[in-house]
């Protein structure tokens, strides 16, 4: 199963050439995971995750150029790997249902479960592994396959 989260295009998110800036990728993914461990998460389990969490690393391949458009494009997000203190989510930025099949990005990310107050990594508790493994696919990467 992928948690599909519609992201809206900015004006501002334009750069110079006229289309998506690189950067400005990383903020529809982390609005898709925000949206994934913090809200979907919370209803699935209430105590997931309220810890806080840290990305610990990003990999992303830019496919195609996105221009600003009125249209939202879609942010699929699905798990890949879910370890004792750390979970791989996979990301796919693409057009929405009836708009076409491109896919502008693929990207994954590492996300280290957190305790704030100790500052430090903590490890995943059942309750967040359970959500978790509803959206596992291991059998493909879309970052690493890209």
């Amino acid at each position: 199963m992928r948690h599909t989260f519609p992201c809206p295009l900015r004006w501002s998110d334009m750069d110079s050439f006229g289309h998506v800036n690189n950067v400005v990728f990383l903020r529809y993914l982390e609005e898709a995971r925000i949206d994934f461990m913090f809200r979907l998460a919370r209803q699935a389990a209430s105590g997931a995750f309220t810890g806080g969490s840290v990305v610990a690393r990003h990999e992303i391949s830019y496919l195609r150029p996105l221009v600003h458009r009125h249209e939202p494009v879609v942010v699929e997000l699905w798990v890949t790997k879910i370890g004792a203190a750390s979970l791989t989510v996979e990301y796919e930025v693409k057009d929405g249902p009836g708009e076409g099949d491109t896919v502008y990005v693929r990207a994954s990310t590492v996300v280290v479960p957190y305790d704030l107050e100790r500052e430090r990594p903590r490890r995943l508790c059942d309750e967040e592994k359970a959500f978790l493994k509803e959206y596992l696919d291991d059998s493909a990467t879309g970052a690493a396959a890209a």
